[in-house]
């Protein structure tokens, strides 16, 4: 049986804490948010306080949030010499292990693949590859308390403390509607949860209970797989994800391209006739409307191209780094034409 969110106050005021964040002089604000936008009872308002006495304050969370070397992000107005190097990032999660893992995974867990793509029309394997991505499907979910890293980052980030201090409530506002202890949730150094890494408001509003079992549980693969789809389709309604439509073409350049050209962007701003007359083509025929963007990497001493179309950019809205979208959508592809090669090698038996 859970705790209910009272016993967990109990539990929380018998800890030993180290850092005590009970007097910041933020939590006024936090406790006043929970109580008028949330409904938080006193008893309910004891539970955090005492979350707060218990909560340690790690620095070298905020360290890892400021030097995050995973995803590099290219500034707008970098110029492409700069670009951090795509042969350096991607085997880090398209690689053989991941591939063959993926694959085993799309066969134990067929059926909810196949009920998210009827329901959201988001393919398996690309709500796989997210997954393989952000976790190595479900391998690897955190192994921080989010109560640490969301009030370390809510009251301490020097840059983004009022978003961590944001999800910190919204952390709050989960664990008591879960009656859940907010001690016991673990997740990575920025505060995202399961096999799919929501974040706390996320996590709130998007995320399913996809097996019926009454529990929107992200450590569950169904609920995990389900909520990819929608998060998909229903995060940004500007950018949700196209039935049945591609994500990215390989494209060449016939000269070099103008330097105010824009590239690796969050959305398809640009037109096939537009990166036509700028010279670059794609390797196949689009309308000349189809809304696209111009993904450019850097491999080696050599730039690769690719027009992205707008389901790269419904991925966008789940990590909005070039480098990701590209690993989810290569991920996806090695993913299905490893299927494809099962499928013939199981019919020639």
């Amino acid at each position: 049986m859970p705790k209910t969110f009272a016993a967990v106050a109990l539990a929380l005021l018998a800890a030993t804490a180290q850092a005590d964040y009970q007097h910041h002089p933020k939590v006024p604000l936090l406790l006043d948010t929970l109580r008028d936008d949330y409904g938080f009872s006193p008893a309910d308002l004891d539970v955090v306080k005492a979350a707060l006495k218990d909560a340690k304050k790690l620095p070298n969370l905020i360290d890892k949030e400021l030097n995050n070397k995973e995803s590099p992000k290219p500034k707008p107005d970098e110029q492409a010499e700069t670009l951090p190097d795509w042969d350096a990032y991607r085997p880090i999660h398209v690689n053989p292990k991941n591939i063959a893992n993926g694959v085993a995974y799309l066969k134990a867990h067929a059926a909810w693949f196949a009920r998210a793509e009827a329901e959201f029309g988001v393919p398996p394997t690309v709500v796989a590859a997210v997954m393989g991505v952000e976790t190595k499907y479900g391998a690897y979910t955190g192994k921080y308390r989010v109560l640490d890293a969301l009030t370390t980052q809510g009251f301490d980030h020097p840059r983004r403390s009022p978003f961590f201090f944001s999800e910190l409530t919204e952390f709050f506002a989960l664990a008591r509607d879960a009656a859940r202890n907010p001690a016991d949730l673990l997740g990575s150094y920025a505060g995202a949860m399961g096999f799919a890494q929501f974040m706390p408001s996320n996590y709130r509003w998007l995320a399913l209970d996809y097996d019926g079992d009454g529990r929107r549980d992200l450590w569950s693969a169904p609920d995990a797989i389900g909520s990819i789809a929608h998060y998909l389709t229903r995060y940004d309604p500007k950018r949700s994800w196209q039935r049945g439509e591609p994500l990215i073409v390989p494209a060449t350049v016939s000269g070099p391209l103008p330097a105010t050209l824009p590239r690796n962007g969050k959305r398809a701003d640009q037109t096939v006739a537009s990166l036509l007359k700028a010279g670059v083509v794609p390797a196949v025929a689009l309308p000349a409307a189809t809304p696209v963007g111009l993904v450019e990497l850097r491999r080696g001493g050599s730039r690769e191209y690719w027009l992205a179309l707008p389901n790269f950019y419904a991925v966008f809205t789940y990590n909005p780094r070039t480098f990701y979208a590209m690993a989810v959508t290569q991920l996806a592809n090695e993913l299905a034409a490893a299927q494809a090669t099962d499928s013939t090698t199981s019919a020639a038996r």
